[in-house]
This record gives C-alpha cells, structure tokens and sequence, in this order.
C-alpha cells in the first residue's frame, strides 16, 4: 500500500505563525486604540452619561464611547480629550451624542495623550489616597519648626524654567499682608524688591532686572514683621540645549492646545511636571484657574500637584 505525505517547510511554517501572530497583535492594538472616543479631564456641574439606557453621574476619569449620550446641566462645565489627542470643552447646556462630538474632532496627535494619561493618573483616587497616607506620616514626623511663609516653588533640583515668566504664589493664611518679595542674584545683591497686597506675583525674566542672570534668588516677607518670612526659593534659565529639547518636545502638541483654554493650560500643566518643570506647571495652573475659577476640577488638581511634589504640606 502507498502510502502519500505531504511535506511542508517548517520555514514556510514559522513565517505563517508570525504572520498571524503580527496580524493579531494589530487587529488588537486597533481595537484598543477604538475602545474610547474621549476622556473626561475635567468636570463640573451635575453632568451626565448615558450608556445603553442608563443615565448616570460624570466623573472626572471615565471614558466615553461613540454610543453614549452626554447630558450637561446649567452652569456646568465638561473638559474632554479625543482618542486622537484633541482637546475639547463643553459650556452650554444641552445633550450631546458623543458621535456627534467626534465628527466635529479634528485629527489630534497621539502625543498628547501621553499627558492626559499622565495628568489623570497622577490625580486618580488610589494616588490621591497615597498622598494623604505620605503627607500624614510627615506631619506627624515633623520636629522642624514650621515656616511663617511658603513659597509654592520646588526644590533646587527642580528649578529650572522654559518660559520667560515665573509665578510665584505663597500661603497667606498664617501671615496676613501686605507682603514683600526680594529677588536677589545669586551673590546676594537685591534686583528688585515688591510690595503687594495679594499672595501672588509675576515675575518677568525679561525684564533688565533679570535678563542678565541665569538665576535669581526669591524671598517674601511680612511688611509689618520682616522676621516672618521664607524661606529662599531659587529660579534657573534652562541652559540653551536643554531649552532646545524642551521646544521640539513641546512643538509636538502645540498646534493642539495653543487656544488660550484652561483645558489647554491644563494639559500643558502635565507637559511640564512630566518634564520635571514644575514652576512652569504652576505658572499654567494658575492660568488654568484664572480662565475657569468656577471650576473645582482644576482647583484640586493643582493643589494635588503642589503636596505630590512637597510645595505645601
């Protein structure tokens, strides 16, 4: 009896296993990628989703796919991110389809959605919980006697700027104003000194004052008592490669959040703290709070961002 076999090219073989297991791996990266069609950054308001036949509450961190309805409130406010990376905010009071919301997306870049994971993770419930269990363990272990005021800047390490203007913001509780702020060079010598009455001051690298210096040393008083005072807080200029990497790393999501938009300064506030830039991040917080002070979302972010990286305790 014959008997007949047939004979295949185990090299025929393994390029057909990978072939599939490549077209697999594809088919499913697209099907991830399409699992959502926003993020919801920010919200405010007694908002609503709609999912099947279900109306419930929004949340800061859900996802929204085609399929859902949106329903915002009077006086409300929703901050969203396309899959695709584009930013989009929601005023007026209405009920949307979120296809409909997609339709009128642009195309986005991918890029940006590295820091609106980013953001979210860094405010999601589990790290804020983390926060508080650290910040309770210092309190309790602080023996140091406290400063009258602090400066809402980091550490030296995390100093350094991009921009050409720095907002330098502090605690008023504990000591009333007026207040003034020194800034000195880093020999000693005073640049300027500010009286003001608020808790905040922009500063304007540029200015002649500063545009000689590399960095500059700031401290804020008590007008009535100058003994109650700061700590000093340095300001460095990036070094001009760095100030470099920064630009092309940014060009990459500019055209995406250039509106003057608090969801875009928003965003911006976690391009810089993902580049360990954070006295850019509050100079865009602050802003982000000035275009939608209504707007809690946006409030406590920043005031997460401050006690995640010891800028108030």
């Amino acid at each position: 009896m014959l008997i007949l076999t047939s004979y295949v090219n185990p090299k025929i073989m393994k390029t057909s296993k990978l072939t599939l297991v490549l077209a697999f791996l594809i088919i499913s990266a697209q099907a991830f990628g399409q699992g959502y069609a926003f993020k919801v950054l920010a919200n405010k308001g007694s908002n609503e989703v709609k999912t099947g036949d279900t109306w419930q509450p929004l949340k800061t961190g859900a996802t929204l796919k085609s399929t859902d309805e949106l329903k915002i409130t009077d006086n409300s406010y929703v901050g969203l991110v396309h899959s695709s990376g584009k930013p989009m905010e929601l005023k007026q009071a209405d009920t949307y389809q979120v296809s409909k919301l997609e339709a009128q997306v642009g195309k986005g870049t991918s890029v940006l959605n590295k820091y609106t994971d980013f953001i979210l993770s860094s405010n999601s419930a589990e790290a804020k919980k983390n926060r508080l269990s650290a910040t309770g363990a210092v309190s309790r272990d602080l023996t140091t006697t406290p400063v009258p005021i602090q400066i809402m800047l980091p550490e030296n390490q995390h100093s350094g700027i991009y921009n050409t203007a720095a907002v330098i913001s502090w605690e008023s509780n504990k000591v009333p104003g007026p207040y003034v702020v020194t800034i000195n060079n880093m020999f000693g010598e005073e640049l300027a000194k500010v009286e003001t009455p608020e808790s905040l001051l922009r500063v304007d690298l540029t200015d002649p004052k500063f545009v000689n210096e590399n960095a500059v040393l700031v401290m804020v008083s008590s007008k009535a008592d100058p003994s109650k005072k700061s700590v000093e807080k340095l300001i460095k200029k990036l070094s001009p490669a760095d100030q470099e990497k920064i630009k092309v790393s940014l060009g990459e999501i500019m055209g995406e959040v250039a509106e003057q938009t608090a969801l875009n300064k928003f965003i911006l506030a976690g391009f810089y703290e993902e580049n360990y830039l954070f006295i850019d991040a509050v100079a865009a917080y602050e802003e982000a709070i000035r275009l939608a002070p209504d707007v809690p979302s946006y409030q406590e972010a920043y005031e997460d961002f401050l006690i995640r990286h010891g800028m108030k305790r």
